[in-house]
């Protein structure tokens, strides 16, 4: 490690609180969207009430399968479209309502739980507008044996990770359909940092009927996706209580039109994606028979593949993954099965993340092919990336975590409000790019990892 360097822990550090970021220390640059910001606002509570948000309003409802990526956002991401621009600060204000409600004071009788019940949380954290109302709350377990330094509980308690959410009658006019929302939080524990690092892929076999061991994800999301450690707490776990209120709520509106949309920061957004191939697997978004939708809502997995659902009964609900600064979640196989299946992710990433790099920081996507012809033998075990980037471009030296911090992310998204877009390119020979990325990035793994580096590299 580093002599004298600091190393952000997953505490305080990554909590949404937008960084005030100077013209000259910022751009939003890609090959998809290109925007100049210049003084970002220090609030992360946006109002949608200008002109062009009524017009949008009155779009919403016969365009929301675009938007939800239905044609994989071709067009509306280049230059970005002021419609889904907005549907991406919505939903991401709701995964920041986790971070808000998220009880991280160790003196707290709700320590590592939601400060507020159900009922009032969506208006505590300044979303009692928002045309939602949840129905369920998220605990994950993990059942990786590592100490919890500077935590009072057990890793094994359960921790509050996020919440299921449905639109009321009028949002649900104004939005064209029911929206399932599930969002989760990023990583603000110390057990769940470390699960993070494990760093091995494994067979993610989530549907007992196909387990398809060519489909590998990251061992340590899986584990706080399907740990069952929180039984002795009276939890079951992460993805017995998801898989059972989405199969609830779908049975109940079965008559509606409905999407699921899942939002997740960070770790977040693995588990937001874990979440959508495994509804999808399962066949959880498929309207079927009466008798299958009575499965949908029992607790054990097995029952819910009981009865597979063809193609000629069924008709999909979309499944779309808004993600924030999200790491990769599993190999090739993971991705074209989730592609096969139709389940769409827009990613919206800061280039200088550095945790959109992780884990497989050499082997992924990128790696995989020598010359664009020659595919190296251990391609599915590289990492990859899944769905349509929305790249951002910001970094400040004297904050460095602001990188990964989300309310920045959704300021600069919102900025195209405030200031004139225009193109920006940066002139760099080809192989000065190319070692001034490496070292920016060596920079920033080392500044948020130190030791663990070598666990997490691959």
């Amino acid at each position: 490690m580093l002599p004298n360097m600091k190393i952000f822990t997953f505490s305080s550090e990554f909590l949404p609180k937008s960084c005030l970021v100077k013209g000259n220390e910022v751009k939003l640059s890609t090959s998809r969207l290109t925007l100049l910001a210049c003084t970002m606002p220090t609030t992360t509570t946006f109002s949608h009430s200008n002109s062009s948000s009524n017009i949008n309003n009155n779009k919403l409802a016969t365009m929301w399968r675009e938007i939800q990526g239905s044609r994989n956002w071709e067009n509306l991401v280049n230059p970005l479209d002021s419609l889904l621009q907005e549907e991406i600060i919505r939903y991401g204000e709701f995964v920041v309502a986790c971070y808000n409600a998220f009880d991280l004071d160790p003196n707290s009788k709700r320590y590592l739980n939601c400060k507020y019940g159900k009922n009032s949380m969506l208006s505590k954290v300044g979303l009692g507008k928002s045309g939602y109302e949840i129905t369920k709350y998220i605990y994950a377990t993990t059942n990786i044996n590592v100490l919890s330094i500077g935590q009072n509980s057990s890793p094994s308690s359960g921790r509050w990770i996020g919440y299921v959410a449905i639109s009321n009658d009028e949002e649900t006019k104004r939005l064209g359909r029911r929206d399932v929302l599930i969002t989760f939080r990023g990583t603000v524990t110390n057990p769940e940092w470390i699960a993070n690092l494990m760093s091995t892929l494994s067979p993610a076999r989530l549907d007992p009927s196909n387990l398809r061991p060519e489909v590998k994800v990251e061992a340590g999301f899986l584990s706080l996706y399907t740990s069952n450690e929180g039984e002795r707490f009276g939890l079951t776990s992460c993805r017995e209580q998801l898989l059972s209120e989405i199969g609830r709520v779908i049975n109940m509106y079965k008559n509606e039109e409905i999407s699921i949309t899942i939002g997740g920061h960070s770790m977040g957004s693995a588990l937001a994606l874990l979440l959508a191939y495994d509804i999808a697997e399962l066949g959880l978004n498929k309207h079927a028979t009466t008798k299958r939708r009575d499965q949908l809502y029992k607790s054990s997995v097995s029952e819910l593949v009981s009865e597979p659902v063809s193609e000629s009964e069924s008709s999909n609900i979309s499944v779309t993954v808004f993600s924030f600064g999200g790491p990769r979640v599993g190999n090739s196989g993971f991705k074209e099965r989730c592609e096969e299946l139709g389940v769409k992710v827009l990613r919206i990433v800061n280039v200088n993340d550095p945790i959109t790099k992780l884990p497989g920081v050499l082997l992924n996507e990128n790696f995989r092919v020598f010359g664009g012809r020659y595919e190296v033998p251990w391609s599915y075990s590289c990492y990859t990336h899944i769905g349509v980037e929305i790249l951002l471009d910001f970094f400040n030296m004297q904050n460095p975590s602001c990188v990964h911090d989300l309310g920045t992310y959704l300021n600069l998204i919102k900025s195209r409000h405030h200031h004139h877009h225009k193109s920006l390119q940066v002139q760099r020979g080809e192989h000065e790019d190319i070692f001034f990325n490496i070292a920016k990035e060596f920079f920033l793994l080392m500044l948020y990892y130190g030791e663990f580096l070598p666990l997490i590299i691959w």
